[in-house]
């Protein structure tokens, strides 16, 4: 091979582990070529001792093929399921063991040396129990196209992941994905990136996880952040101990770390995804219910990398200095009532709904209705669930960076798929094909993304925001100062909430 790529014209990079192959790849408008490297582990295989601890340095040496995605994690799996799980982030590559690795796309050019460019790191959603960063809807080269050295990121999922085991760290998956900055800073500028200008994001779980990020990781390892749908989110041990206790039942086995050894990631996976499909409560110890069911997993306040909510610790001055790009979309519940038939019949199931995310139940059905956003009690459902899970655990961190007097961007994305007669609306996950500009590349499936020239424009002009962001720390319009009302996104105007008001003390 000579200089950055091989005689057959595939990239390379030296790295100090070894030198990497990937694999070039034409863009369709013959602009500049880019350079894919993907399953580079970050961290040691989680197998063994290692397992269920702290990630441990990469082991790999010598020549490597980079050219395709590396295994995904165990994980959540539905058979049956009634949407392609793809479009909203379900991986495409089979689980394996040394999952624990990252993908890059940057600049061909950008191999040579130069100017280094911004790097932008995405932290992929999936509920903590399911996802991939080699998911077609996560498909990041147009970020690459824009100028930046875009990478996704694998961590661990589920039991091995976020369940609370005595004998093991808490938040095990955050743990890898602070392992993979500190690879990224390392190894950006191989790539041609900066490691002086990271900007990390993620959706859902992924959104959970950046902020808790933003709360507790050192400084040094990313300057912003864009969290889209989901926001401050911790649990406490006891609530975090509920899924791996109910998992070890089924089991017949003990929820630690000795009684799970014997116990392969497939099969806690698996059992793991019959406890999810039965419904596991995490309205335990006097605690609400922070995530309707959606998931038993999430940040763990375990007094170690986690001292309390994230809103809470960056509003106490926690966490590295940084700009924060946060939002959520109008309709979000409507991914799960629409397309998963999740729901309620009546004001009785309603209201035993609320009653586990509330003291108040009947005065926040109340307060619902009188704001006029819903009338059924499946509408009151999907409003109250849209903004107990994802809208106000959001402003709860808009809220915080502004207590900190960090600068702080909220935006709500409103534009509605046409997707069961309109039904689907501003749903979860439906801002990811405009993000990753991936209308006309991308099989967005049972989201109903057309590919006409309305939504390429919508998705040019947000991605575009999203790349100022991470290049500049500029979106395309103010920060934020009062918090009077968010930025409206794939929409002229959003309407005002004055409901999410009866979260406070809450939330």
């Amino acid at each position: 091979m000579s200089g950055r790529q091989t005689a057959a014209g595939d990239p390379t990079v030296e790295l100090d582990e070894g030198v990497l192959t990937g694999r070039r790849i034409e863009t369709p408008d013959g602009d500049e070529p880019l350079a894919f490297f993907g399953g580079i582990p970050y961290a040691a295989p989680p197998v063994g001792a290692l397992r269920f601890a702290h990630p441990a340095p990469p082991t790999w040496s010598g020549p490597r093929d980079a050219r395709a995605f590396g295994p995904s994690a165990p994980q959540f799996r539905v058979d049956g399921a009634p949407f392609d799980l793809r479009c909203i982030g379900a991986p495409a590559e089979p689980v394996g063991e040394d999952y624990l690795a990252l993908n890059v796309w940057t600049p061909f050019a950008a191999l040579d040396g130069g100017e280094p460019r911004p790097v932008i790191v995405y932290v992929h959603g999936g509920a903590f129990t399911g996802g991939s960063g080699s998911a077609p809807a996560y498909d990041a080269q147009a970020f690459a196209r824009s100028g930046l050295v875009a990478v996704t990121i694998n961590y661990r999922l589920g039991v091995p992941g976020f369940a609370h085991l005595p004998g093991a760290p808490d938040n095990r998956g955050l743990l890898d994905q602070l392992a993979a900055l500190r690879w990224v800073r390392e190894h950006a500028a191989a790539f041609g990136g900066d490691p002086e200008r990271v900007t990390i994001f993620g959706e859902s779980a992924g959104s959970i996880s950046v902020c808790a990020l933003a709360a507790a990781a050192p400084p040094g390892l990313f300057g912003r952040v864009i969290s889209q749908s989901g926001g401050s989110h911790g649990l406490s041990v006891e609530q975090a101990a509920v899924a791996s206790r109910l998992v070890a039942e089924r089991l017949g086995a003990e929820p630690t770390v000795t009684g799970f050894a014997a116990v392969s990631d497939d099969v806690l996976a698996a059992t793991l995804t019959q406890c999810v499909l039965a419904g596991i409560d995490l309205a335990v110890g006097g605690a609400t219910d922070p995530t309707m069911r959606l998931s038993p997993f999430g940040p763990v306040i375990d007094d170690e990398l986690l001292t309390d909510t994230p809103a809470a610790m960056i509003t106490a001055g926690s966490g590295p200095d940084v700009d924060l790009l946060v939002g959520s979309n109008t309709e979000e519940l409507n991914l799960y009532t629409v397309l998963l038939g999740a729901g309620v019949p009546d004001d009785a199931a309603l209201r035993a709904v609320v009653a586990r995310l509330h003291p108040e139940p009947d005065a926040l059905i109340a307060g619902y209705r009188e704001a006029g956003r819903a009338s059924t009690p499946n509408e009151l459902f999907a409003a109250i669930g849209t903004d107990r899970v994802f809208a106000v655990p959001t402003l709860r961190m808009a809220e915080a960076q502004l207590a900190r007097a960090g600068r702080v961007w909220w935006y709500e994305f409103g534009w509605r798929s046409p997707a069961r007669g309109g039904a689907l609306g501003a749903c979860h996950g439906i801002e990811l094909p405009f993000v990753f500009d991936g209308v006309g590349r991308v099989d967005y499936g049972d989201l109903g993304v057309r590919d006409d020239t309305p939504t390429r424009a919508l998705a040019a002009d947000v991605h575009a925001r999203w790349v100022g962001f991470a290049r500049d720390g500029d979106p395309g319009w103010p920060a934020s100062t009062d918090l009077a009302g968010p930025q409206p996104l794939g929409v002229d105007a959003v309407a005002d909430h004055p409901e999410r008001d009866l979260w406070t003390g809450v939330i």
